[in-house]
């Protein structure tokens, strides 16, 4: 163990002197205050440290103590429910100790100690296991199982194991090496955090990760185990699509961590969530959440860290077998904080002074995602799927950290600050959106095989409309052919009635894949029977006119239970009328 002592303090970075036994990110206590600290360079007998709590009022000769050890987090039991800070300090535990200021050096255990928790196993004594298996379960929550597995690198055969309440420090097993030496297995275990957990096998993301939101299951789908980015101006909704997607992704954890974003938008987060009813069970949301809260007013250097205890608590619930969603929100202010420590280390400023190894950062945690084969002997399958937000400045993609992003992840949600103006939400623009996963197999094959014949028409429809917009802004619309206003029409049936979901409705904030389907055909119906129409001299104003377009807009509210009789109703509806304009022209 290292210790030294303080020689220069720059706002988050301490310079600390007679740490030469030290090693790079070692974590270490610095002054008698014990603040938490990582080293984060190293030169003779002078460690940079960035601190991850306040630094006014420290000054030259303070104690630095290293640990020895890196920056950790404690996986296991607890964590379910619960809400940490930047370096998964329980936020409530410490409101509960030191009031609702949080004070300095405050050093309270990740998972509590006291609590009991009822483990059941489910091997027995004399079973060989290796690192990864699953040794016992403990019911967290109604809806989560934890499943408490071996830790890395440890392989034997299982001297003892028995069914009881423990704490998370208990030894509920006791397993024997191959060299007759014992180890003592307990409900929690620790993982560095900038090391990814270890998996036998990466799969290839040919399942998509349902969200119930249109846009994005229809238009620009995302995997399981995929990675996307939301850029997009403030006002955008950003936080909201996240929201949504925490809520409604077909996800059986969800991992949220505000990075440097507003106090009051985490606010809203725990207001909301133990509010909102799970869709699947019917318990409260925060039943299978886990929530990161690195706000703006919080120390700078802990955004970093921040980023990483999220995606190793979301690793360890991959590792068991659950699908995992992951909102960061946003990297921008990840992106932020390095820059300023970059800054402060006087290392060569890269593109608008974001450090040269920025890319590289990014890279390595989106890169951290996937759909796994766990650890063990079972074979496993777990997914973790990442979604970033990120917060260009005046909504320029052009700056460096969209940039990086983009030639990362494969899912890209432009969203646009026009849109938001015109209250369209979700604000993702469909003209500069992508997604890269190769999805269509799979919605042919599970939700209907006219699936992608459907949204190319809408895609096409939709470029349609941006190229005749153009032609109508020069030359107004009576230039346009009645096909080509039909196609205009069309266009705005499917943004308004199709694209264009509320997120506060309580039956339009989800979307199931079979009503998708069923939305996209009312929509594209209309076109062709309308086009039909058109060939036998039905004036385009009376198409416009009809009245079941009323019904197609309200379709998207119907209740699960009536979806088919309506969608057969309308159907019928928009067929007759038709039929009676095409026989009023022919008289």
């Amino acid at each position: 163990m290292s210790k030294g002592t303080i020689k220069k303090v720059a706002g988050p970075l301490v310079v600390a002197e007679g740490m030469r036994d030290a090693n790079m990110f070692d974590v270490v206590r610095v002054s008698e205050q014990r603040l938490i600290g990582e080293i984060i360079e190293i030169h003779g007998d002078q460690a940079s440290i960035q601190v991850y709590e306040e630094t006014s009022g420290l000054g030259p000769g303070e104690p630095v103590e290293s640990t020895g050890a890196p920056l950790s987090v404690e996986l296991g039991p607890g964590l379910i429910g619960s809400i940490f800070d930047g370096i998964q300090r329980p936020l409530v535990d410490i409101m509960e100790a030191t009031g609702t200021n949080l004070k300095r050096g405050v050093e309270i255990p990740s998972l509590k100690r006291n609590t009991k928790w009822h483990f059941v196993p489910t091997i027995e004594v004399g079973t060989a296991v290796e690192a990864g298996d699953i040794i016992g379960t403990v019911n967290e929550t109604d809806i989560v199982t934890q499943k408490i597995m071996i830790p890395y690198e440890i392989q034997g055969t299982i001297r003892s194991i028995k069914e009881g309440d423990y704490t998370v420090t208990d030894t509920v097993a006791v397993l024997e090496k191959a060299d007759g030496s014992t180890v003592n297995i307990t409900l929690m275990q620790k993982w560095p955090v900038r090391i990814g957990r270890p998996y036998k096998q990466k799969l290839s993301p040919d399942k998509p990760l349902v969200t119930g939101q249109r846009v994005i299951d229809t238009l620009f789908p995302i995997a399981k185990g995929g990675v996307a980015a939301v850029p997009g101006p403030f006002g955008s909704g950003k936080t909201v699509v996240q929201h949504q997607l925490a809520k409604w992704a077909e996800a059986d954890i969800v991992v949220y961590i505000g990075c440097g974003e507003r106090g009051n938008e985490m606010t809203d987060v725990l207001n909301e969530f133990p509010e909102l009813k799970d869709p699947k069970t019917g318990k409260s949301l925060m039943e299978r959440t886990v929530l990161i809260a690195n706000t703006s007013d919080m120390p700078v250097a802990a955004r970093e860290a921040s980023i990483y205890v999220g995606i190793t608590i979301a690793e360890y619930f991959r590792d068991m077998g659950y699908s995992v969603a992951l909102m960061a929100d946003s990297t921008s202010r990840w992106a932020e904080a390095l820059r300023e420590m970059s800054g402060r280390l006087e290392e060569m400023p890269g593109e608008e002074g974001y450090p040269a190894y920025l890319a590289s950062r990014l890279a390595q945690f989106y890169e951290r995602a996937g759909r796994v084969i766990s650890l063990g002997k079972d074979g496993r399958e777990g997914a973790l799927s990442a979604i970033g937000a990120v917060s260009p400045p005046g909504g320029d993609i052009s700056e460096p950290v969209s940039q990086a992003t983009l030639r990362i992840v494969k899912v890209f949600w432009s969203l646009d600050a026009n849109l938001a103006y015109r209250r369209h939400f979700p604000a993702i623009n469909w003209l500069s959106s992508y997604s890269l996963y190769n999805l269509g197999k799979w919605f042919n094959a599970n939700v209907n095989e006219n699936w992608m014949d459907l949204r190319q028409r809408i895609m096409h429809l939709l470029n349609d409309e941006a190229e005749l917009d153009e032609i109508v802004k020069l030359v107004g619309m009576d230039a346009l052919s009645a096909p080509d206003r039909l196609k205009l029409e069309a266009a705005r049936s499917i943004r308004e009635d199709f694209l264009h979901q509320d997120a506060f409705h309580e039956v339009d904030t989800y979307t199931d894949l079979e009503k998708q389907f069923l939305m996209m055909e009312l929509v594209l119906n209309y076109y062709d029977v309308s086009l039909d129409a058109l060939s036998k001299g039905v004036s385009i104003e009376s198409l416009v006119k009809l009245a079941v377009r009323e019904s197609i807009g309200r379709f998207k509210y119907a209740a699960k239970d009536k979806i088919a009789k309506e969608f057969e109703d309308i159907l019928q509806k928009l067929q007759i009328e038709v039929d009676n304009l095409v026989k009023k022209e022919e008289a």
